[in-house]
C-alpha cells in the first residue's frame, strides 16, 4: 500500500477506520480443576461446593503441583441444566472472537456448576465477564451466528466481589487478579480523610480544529495560586480517567506523598467510539487541538509550564497511537510520552489484512531523533498489539530515544493501564522510588 504524507509528520491520506483483523491468539492451555475433579466424583456434594465457593469468591485459584510459577484458574456459573443452555467465559483477551467454542463452560453432570479452568502465570490481572444463555423467551439462533449472539450477553461474575468499570457505561466487568500481580500500593488510590484535595473539575469547550463539542476533566493541585511553573499532564479518553477511574485521588495522594510533584492534568472526552476512530488515529487536526487550543486554555486559568520536558502526554490504545504521534510532531511542547497498549498496528493494510503497516513506527525510522522520552507497556495477551509495540521498541532504541519499555502479564485492559499509568507518572514526573513504586 503507498501511503503520501500531507505534512512531514502527516498521517497517511487515506487510511480504513476500523482494526486490523487479527491473527488468532495463541491457544489457551487448558488445565483440570483439583476441586472440579473431586466434585465430578460426588455430586452430590454440590450445595457444600457452592457453600464454599460463596465464601471465598471467584475464580477459584488452584496451585498446579511441580509449577509454582503457574495457577489454575476456574471461572464458574449456577445454573440448572433445564435452563441454562450454554456459558462462555470471556477474560479480557484470552478469546478469539472468530473461533470461541473454546471459551465455552461445561457442566458437571448431575449438577449446577458450570466451569472453565485454564492455567495462568500467577502474575496475571484481567477484567472477564459471562456470557450466559439461560432466557427461555430470547430468540436465539442456529448454527454458527450462535456464539456470536451468545457473546453479546455479557453478565458480570455473580459471586466476585471485585467489580470495574466499562467504558462509556454498561455493566460493570469483573476483575481476577492471582497473587502476584504487581500492584501500586492501596493507599494511593483510597481518599484520606482530611486530605488536602487538589480543584477538580469538568468543562464544555468547543473546538474550532475538530469542529465540536467535548468535556474536559481538570485537576489543579491544592494551594495552587502560590505555585508556579506546574508540570501538565495531558492524559487522552477523560471520561475513562476522569469520573471513573479516581485519577484525581492518585494524583492528591502522591503529591501529598512527595512522590509527585504539583502539577495540572488535562482530560478531553473522546466523545464516542467513531470520534475516536476518526481523530487519535494519527489526525493532525487533534494534534492542533492539543497544542493551539487546549494548552493555551490551560494556561490562561493555572500557572502551568511551557516546558516539554516536565509536560506529559498519555494515553492507552488508539490514545497511546496519538501520543506518540503529537509528541513526534511537536517535540518542543509533549517532552514526554507514556504510552499502554499503544496501536502502533495502524493502519490495517489492504493487501495482507492481518498485519499491521505500523506507518508511526515506520515513519519514525525515517527520520531524525526528537528531544523524547517514552516509556511503553504493552501486554502479553496483547496479539496484536504486543509485536508493534516491540518494534516501536527496537526503532526507538536504535534511533536513541531514552525508553523505558515494560511487559506486563495482562491484557488490553483498563485494570492493568491504572495501575501501570501510577507508576508511569512517578518514573516521568517524580524521579523518586518510594512505596513499593
Amino acid at each position: 500500500m503507498s501511503i503520501m504524507l500531507s505534512a512531514p509528520w502527516g498521517p497517511p491520506t487515506e487510511v480504513p477506520g476500523h482494526p486490523p483483523r487479527a491473527p488468532r491468539p495463541a491457544p489457551v492451555e487448558r488445565v483440570r480443576s483439583p476441586r472440579i475433579t473431586a466434585l465430578t466424583e460426588a455430586p452430590e456434594k454440590a450445595p457444600d461446593f457452592w457453600r464454599a465457593v460463596e465464601a471465598e469468591g471467584t475464580p477459584l485459584v488452584e496451585p498446579i503441583a511441580g509449577d509454582p510459577g503457574h495457577a489454575a484458574v476456574t471461572f464458574l456459573w449456577r445454573g440448572a441444566a433445564a435452563t441454562t443452555r450454554a456459558v462462555l467465559a470471556l477474560p479480557n483477551k484470552l478469546a478469539d472472537p472468530a473461533e470461541l467454542t473454546g471459551n465455552l463452560m461445561s457442566r458437571v453432570p448431575g449438577t449446577d456448576v458450570w466451569h472453565w479452568t485454564v492455567r495462568m502465570r500467577t502474575d496475571w490481572r484481567a477484567t472477564y465477564a459471562l456470557c450466559v444463555d439461560d432466557d427461555p423467551a430470547a430468540e436465539v439462533p442456529r448454527g454458527p451466528a450462535y456464539l456470536r449472539w451468545l457473546h453479546t450477553r455479557p453478565r458480570r461474575d455473580p459471586l466476585n466481589r471485585t467489580s470495574f468499570p466499562r467504558r462509556w457505561g454498561g455493566e460493570p466487568l469483573s476483575v481476577v487478579e492471582l497473587p502476584d500481580a504487581p500492584r501500586s500500593p492501596a493507599a494511593h488510590w483510597e481518599r484520606r480523610p482530611g486530605g488536602r484535595r487538589g480543584e477538580v473539575a469538568v468543562h464544555t469547550m468547543r473546538s474550532a480544529n475538530l469542529r465540536n463539542w467535548r468535556r474536559v476533566w481538570t485537576y489543579a493541585p491544592a494551594g495552587y495560586a502560590d505555585l508556579a511553573d506546574l508540570p501538565v499532564l495531558v492524559l487522552l479518553d477523560g471520561e475513562m480517567w476522569g469520573p471513573e477511574l479516581g485519577i484525581t485521588t492518585l494524583l492528591d495522594n502522591l503529591i501529598a506523598d512527595g512522590v509527585l510533584p504539583p502539577l495540572v492534568a488535562l482530560m478531553p472526552d473522546s466523545l464516542d467510539s467513531d470520534t475516536r476512530w476518526d481523530e487519535l488515529t494519527c489526525d493532525d487536526s487533534f494534534v492542533d487541538y492539543l497544542t493551539r487550543e487546549l494548552l493555551p486554555w490551560a494556561a490562561g486559568r493555572w500557572p502551568v509550564t511551557a516546558d516539554p520536558s516536565r509536560t506529559v502526554l498519555a494515553g492507552q490504545s488508539l490514545g497511546g497511537l496519538m501520543s506518540a504521534y503529537a509528541a513526534l510532531r511537536c517535540p518542543e511542547r509533549f517532552g514526554n510520552v507514556l504510552v499502554q497498549s499503544g496501536s502502533f498496528w495502524w493502519p490495517t493494510c489492504p493487501a495482507d489484512p492481518a498485519r499491521g503497516e505500523e506507518w508511526l513506527t515506520n515513519r519514525l525510522e525515517a527520520t531524525r531523533r526528537r528531544p523524547i522520552r517514552f516509556r511503553l507497556t504493552a501486554g502479553l495477551q496483547e496479539w496484536v498489539v504486543l509485536p508493534a509495540n516491540r518494534r516501536l521498541r527496537d526503532v526507538l532504541v536504535a534511533k536513541g530515544y531514552e525508553v523505558d519499555y515494560r511487559e506486563i502479564n495482562g491484557g488490553h485492559d483498563y485494570v492493568c493501564w491504572r495501575e501501570e499509568l501510577a507508576k508511569g507518572l512517578v518514573a516521568m514526573l517524580g524521579g523518586v522510588v518510594v512505596g513499593g513504586w
